[in-house]
């Protein structure tokens, strides 16, 4: 097969933040479209087939793209930019320009950065209520909260309220120290976390006497009716089906909602059905309600996470396969016992 040599400049762009330190991500694309890359100052020659060469020097101009429009590059960015090329989806990459949400304290762009999470923020701008599900780490929690303050600083809605059930992973709310509210704020605590980074300390704190923001466990919301409100259920793969039916019918005019859930992270007692299984069945023809599935290709921590949300779910099949022969194993051997 011919070799095709592509020439291209990059005087314009910031070729270390392209690249990586050491360029570390330029061997990312080598080792990915099997091509020779050699960088001489801003001038870049990019050696290969033709659809190599092609598809690396779209996954470089996407990079060059991000670069100039976040001023950082992430591990994620690239290994996500080169995953869509080779699914020739490159050009659906949502532009954080474009997509910017709000800013963080520290004034970074809070945006979708895959196209899950923009499908997801595009519902949450469409839809009433709007289910995110998926694993760790896919920007559930931290999009609708980013959704949640924007709404509320833009005055769409009067209040924020974010709960999530008091689930006891593991150990017992009585033998926890303190009074109720030290035992209740750990389930909080990423909530807390994810305000204080977007709104601020100071601002939240603020907020949160007035009572426009409000954090608290799901059982808190049982008799309220929520008007005008923003309202974000985080971990509903933990309720009961009574206490998503009661959370879903606490909600009132002018109000938005956001429930998130990974139902492969239940810490709901043996037997005990999950609120969000039921809720996503009942629920799935209503016109106003959207329902939006992000995957392991929407996680944006780090790469070890995508990996160990992977290795998981390739367990998970496994089992359920095993699962699957030994229940038809066990047929074959009780007709062989009636015959």
């Amino acid at each position: 097969m011919a070799l095709k040599e592509e020439v291209l400049s990059l005087e314009k762009y910031d070729v270390k933040t392209v690249f990586g330190e050491y360029d570390k991500y330029l061997k990312k694309i080598e080792r990915a479209f099997r091509v020779t890359i050699v960088l001489r100052d801003d001038s870049l020659k990019i050696i290969g087939d033709d659809k190599s060469t092609m598809l690396s020097r779209k996954v470089i101009m996407k990079l060059c793209e991000i670069t100039e429009k976040n001023k950082e590059l992430t591990e994620h960015d690239v290994d996500y930019t080169i995953a869509l090329c080779l699914e020739d989806k490159v050009n659906d990459m949502p532009v954080v320009d474009k997509e910017t949400i709000c800013h963080t304290v520290m004034n970074k762009p809070v945006a979708p950065k895959t196209i899950g999470q923009k499908e997801y923020v595009d519902a949450i701008r469409k839809k009433m209520i709007v289910f995110g599900l998926g694993p760790a780490g896919t920007g559930k929690t931290y999009l609708a909260m980013a959704m949640a303050i924007t709404a509320f600083k833009n005055e769409e809605v009067n209040r924020i309220i974010l709960t999530r059930p008091a689930i006891e992973a593991g150990e017992k709310l009585g033998f926890l120290p303190g009074d109720l509210q030290s035992k209740i704020d750990p389930y909080l605590r990423p909530l807390y976390d994810a305000l204080y980074q977007i709104m601020g300390a100071e601002s939240f704190q603020k907020n949160m006497e007035k009572g426009l923001i409000e954090v608290a466990p799901l059982a808190y919301m049982r008799g309220r009716t929520l008007d005008n409100a923003f309202i974000i259920l985080d971990e509903a793969q933990n309720t009961t089906p009574a206490q998503m039916k009661m959370f879903l019918t606490r909600i009132g005019f002018g109000s938005k909602v956001v429930i998130t859930g990974d139902a492969t992270q239940k810490d709901l007692g043996a037997g005990v059905v999950s609120g969000l299984d039921v809720a996503l069945d009942v629920l799935k023809k209503v016109d106003e309600i959207g329902i939006v599935t992000l995957t392991s290709k929407d996680v944006v921590r780090h790469p070890l996470v995508q990996k160990i949300v992977l290795a998981y779910e390739d367990y998970e099949k496994k089992q359920e396969k095993k699962k699957t022969f030994r229940e038809k194993d066990e047929k074959v051997v009780k007709r062989i016992r009636h015959k």
